[in-house]
């Protein structure tokens, strides 16, 4: 090899490892380590062999279109209602039996991810899947992780079941001649198979690995250990509270938050209460054990150390406000600002009292923490709030009880149906349908379907943009070029050299099985989306070294890197049940790695009877 080429090699090796310690450590969010990606590869051209134009090449890729026309349509769907419907359905049917709770959890969870977004699918479901566990008097984190699972091996139905698949689609256009991408439905009996097998993986072995973290009708009191972060104070007659307003003794004093005054048997909401604190009331405070003495002194309070602070607290108080857990999804505008800076408290009068991240419970200097996708938050909130999370989609309430104790409603109201709801199935239909027979690109009638949401009135424009995780696009967007400077460099060929030379030790069918398993361990780490860029050029290179089908080798990377179970962050799903199931990172590796594995099995297996190698 020439020198230019040896050093332009190094030079992209030397910049992946760069991205790959960036993504697993996590120092920027993912989507500014790959954005940065584009600059490093124009100012590195001479080496990496990426102009300005290569570079920028992957927001106007139509893999990357197609992705942001399916969040759109998935986001069409999801105003129906059509899903937390079946929810309430599958609540009737699971009776209270723990088993048919599984069942009615990911034997629904699966097939409707394979044409809906698993994402919004997975968000809508964490407070009916806690609503299921409560009536099953079970834990929810034995609900929770096959509901992820469920979701991801959804994604293997169909060409748009996830965005690996649709990259995938892409590339085999780019890589195979002969190939004009995937058909929609060209992999769905493999797809099918695989998430026959991982259901009854989840239903057998899978739930009896599945921990139970939290406990049934656990207190989010004593579940978030804020006994000593909760306190009841009494009003005495010679206290500075006396003649002020919640709202005003509250913002008198930063380092505590006043969440509730009481009197006789009444209890109202605060901190923006306009009620006017008298003379024996009792106000519910929290801060830590610190703050709550010096405000105590600082107010002339008494503290009433014979009562405790529990959910029941907040319930006599539900219509105003209770606790709730959210979720911080990863399209949240809240992902990387602080608390103070989201103005939860200012604007959605919500309270942020703990924060449950990786196993980690976090309960002081709240407001100067940096959100991030996957946090648990034990909030004090309001009906209002509740309503614009649950319409923005900025937090994921994951307790369907304080949804309901909020809201008031009846079945009816927590589920209404749309009357836009076959109008938009139709489209979505029509949009598989024309792509399905090659009418039209993917890409053409998938924009065709946003519009046809938008005309009808299934989707308004705002809508549409806020429903694309565009961290996800700007992530695709970069690693795309990065892939374009692997190939053209020849580093995608070293890489694949590697899988040639064990074709001396194992089969054919071994070497497809080894990059299988290297791709999905890749995806558990640095995410999906750059796993597939990253290694299916090599898959399609080594299988031309080797004579072997290049298009076996491209599916076999396409279905590992769609199918992460191993860690919460190796998909977005994994991410959004880690904190509400109350799991543990080794949660992932012990339910996940047998499933990944078993997986691998069959995957590689289906791919050499079906197209073989």
């Amino acid at each position: 090899m020439p020198v230019f080429e040896v050093s332009s090699v190094a030079v992209v090796f030397l910049l992946i490892l760069a991205v790959l310690v960036a993504f697993v450590t996590e120092v920027v969010p993912n989507d500014v380590t790959a954005i940065s990606v584009v600059a490093a590869l124009v100012v590195l051209e001479p080496w990496t062999g990426v102009g300005t134009r290569d570079a920028i090449s992957g927001f106007a890729n139509p893999a990357t279109v197609t992705i942001i026309a399916m969040y759109m349509l998935s986001a069409g769907v999801q105003n129906t209602g059509i899903v937390e419907r079946l929810g309430v359905i599958l609540a009737d049917f699971t009776g209270g039996s723990e088993f048919r709770a599984l069942v009615a959890t990911v034997c629904t969870t699966g097939p409707i991810a394979g044409f809906v977004n698993n994402t919004p699918v997975v968000a809508v479901f964490i407070p009916m899947v806690t609503g299921l566990a409560e009536d099953s008097k079970m834990s929810p984190s034995k609900l929770l992780l096959p509901l992820s699972y469920a979701a991801i091996l959804g994604g293997t139905l169909t060409l748009i079941g996830t965005s690996t698949n649709i990259l995938a689609s892409d590339f085999a256009r780019l890589l195979i001649d002969g190939r004009d991408g995937i058909g929609m439905f060209e992999f769905s009996g493999l797809g099918a198979v695989l998430l026959a097998v991982g259901l009854a993986y989840l239903l057998t072995v899978g739930w009896r690995l599945t921990p139970a973290r939290v406990p049934p009708d656990s207190d989010p009191v004593s579940e978030f250990d804020l006994d000593d972060y909760l306190t009841f104070m009494q009003v005495r007659p010679d206290s500075s509270a006396v003649g002020e307003s919640v709202e005003a003794f509250d913002a008198a004093h930063p380092d505590v938050r006043i969440l509730q005054a009481r009197r006789g048997g009444d209890a109202y909401a605060g901190p923006h209460s306009d009620r006017v604190i008298e003379a024996g009331d009792a106000l519910v405070v929290h801060g830590s054990l610190q703050a709550v003495n010096r405000f105590r002194e600082a107010t002339g309070l008494g503290q009433r150390a014979s009562s405790a602070v529990t959910e029941d607290t907040f319930e006599a108080a539900a219509t105003e406000g209770a606790l709730a857990k959210a979720v911080v999804p990863e399209r949240s505008r809240y992902v990387g600002e602080t608390i103070a800076e989201t103005g939860l408290h200012e604007y959605h009068e919500t309270s942020v009292l703990a924060v449950r991240r990786e196993g980690e419970l976090i309960r002081t200097d709240l407001a100067d923490l940096t959100l991030r996708t996957g946090d648990l938050l034990l909030v004090r909130t309001t009906p209002a709030a509740i309503g614009y999370f649950a319409e923005t989609g900025e937090l994921v309430v994951a307790d369907e009880r304080a949804i309901e104790e909020i809201a008031a409603a009846d079945t009816a109201d927590i589920a209404p149906l749309s009357p836009k709801t076959p109008v938009a199935l139709g489209i979505l239909a029509t949009v598989v349908a024309v792509a399905a027979l090659d009418l039209l690109p993917i890409v053409i009638a998938a924009l065709a379907g946003v519009v046809a949401m938008v005309v009808t009135g299934c989707l308004t424009t705002a809508d549409a943009y806020d429903a694309v995780s565009w961290n996800v696009i700007f992530l695709l967007a970069g690693v795309i070029p990065l892939g374009i400077a692997l190939e053209s460099t020849g580093g995608a060929a070293v890489i694949a050299e590697s899988l040639v030379a064990l074709d001396g030790v194992l089969p054919l069918i071994g070497v497809l099985f080894v990059l299988y398993l290297v791709a999905g361990l890749l995806a558990s780490v640095i995410t999906p989306v750059a796993t597939a860029v990253l290694m299916i050029p090599v898959g399609v290179d080594a299988a031309a070294r080797l004579g072997a089908n290049e298009f076996a080798f491209l599916l076999a990377v396409m279905f590992a890197s769609a199918t992460s179970f191993m860690t919460p962050v190796g998909y977005q799903t994994n991410l959004m049940v880690y904190g509400p199931g109350g799991y543990r990172f080794t949660d992932f590796l012990k339910v996940g790695g047998p499933l990944q594995l078993l997986l691998a099995v069959v995957a590689t297996v289906g791919i050499a009877v079906g197209w073989g190698i």
